[in-house]
């Protein structure tokens, strides 16, 4: 028997406010019910909706919907993981982003989120040793979205990355918890090196847009990165950095620069 809302909402609130939203949006919007409940309404759980649209966007004649929407449920029941983290990136998005105003827009519209749940599910497919499949998966996120994130790299929850447009994340790169970039960031190598060579972002960082991340560094938690910076070396935590090469200007100016998103260099920045 199908649940009520009241029943979801107990057990996946972020879920029963995507269903609301979703029939408030056909109301509001009729011409866009077909799409709305085949992307949202027709599933019973968020996992399964994530499938459904992650498949679609990146369906193509080598690759068919069918096949990959088999493969995105696969992950998602054998890993819960990768639907909570879908949950936190959902949040993330909603409380950081100003043009975000329902938690069905990322689902629906925004291609950072959706890049990011497609990688998660490449990633999934990297350890499972299906390695040639996870790059068909990267290779289709970077065509259809314009962001490319290596299978091998680890990324955490909370994720939530405004506007999208040519991130490039490299293979031994990590990126923490609550973790927020902007457009044309890279998380790159410096040389043909082949081990450890990317850089590992800590916690509840902010990177500005344009700013490259160069090496096998470390960005300390809660550190903040100004729009268009080089960084080719370690980044304290809670510190500001700026400039080609980047240098630190200040303090990052609040605990969690990532939710505040505040990018504005002052005095003591």
């Amino acid at each position: 028997m199908a649940r009520t809302q009241a029943q979801i909402a107990e057990v996946d609130p972020i879920w029963a406010r995507i269903l609301s939203e979703a029939e408030e949006a056909v109301a509001d919007e009729p011409l866009l019910g077909g799409l709305i409940h085949q992307s949202v309404l027709h599933h019973p759980t968020l996992e399964r909706a994530l499938s459904y649209r992650v498949s679609l966007k990146l369906a193509s004649g080598e690759m068919s919907e069918q096949i990959l929407r088999e493969i995105c449920d696969a992950a998602y029941a054998a890993n819960p993981v990768i639907g909570r983290a879908a949950r936190s990136d959902i949040s993330a998005v909603y409380d950081r982003d100003p043009a975000c105003h329902r938690f069905l827009q990322p689902l629906l519209f925004f291609k950072g989120f959706q890049a990011v749940q497609a990688y998660r599910i490449g990633h999934w497919l990297w350890h499972e040793g299906r390695r040639d499949m996870a790059y068909f998966i990267q290779m289709r996120v970077s065509e259809v979205f314009g962001i490319d994130i290596h299978p091998a790299a680890r990324i955490g929850k909370g994720i939530m990355i405004d506007h999208a447009h040519s991130i490039v994340i490299g293979e031994t790169a990590v990126v923490g918890d609550n973790v927020s970039m902007l457009h044309s960031v890279t998380l790159g190598g410096t040389g043909k090196e082949e081990q450890d060579r990317h850089p590992k972002i800590g916690d509840g960082v902010l990177i500005g847009a344009g700013a490259k991340v160069l090496g096998n560094i470390r960005v300390g938690n809660c550190a903040r990165i100004a729009a268009g910076s080089v960084v080719l070396a370690e980044v304290p935590p809670c510190k500001t950095v700026a400039g080609v090469p980047a240098r630190i200007v200040g303090d990052a100016g609040c605990d969690q620069p990532s939710m505040t998103m505040d990018q504005i260099l002052r005095n003591g920045a």
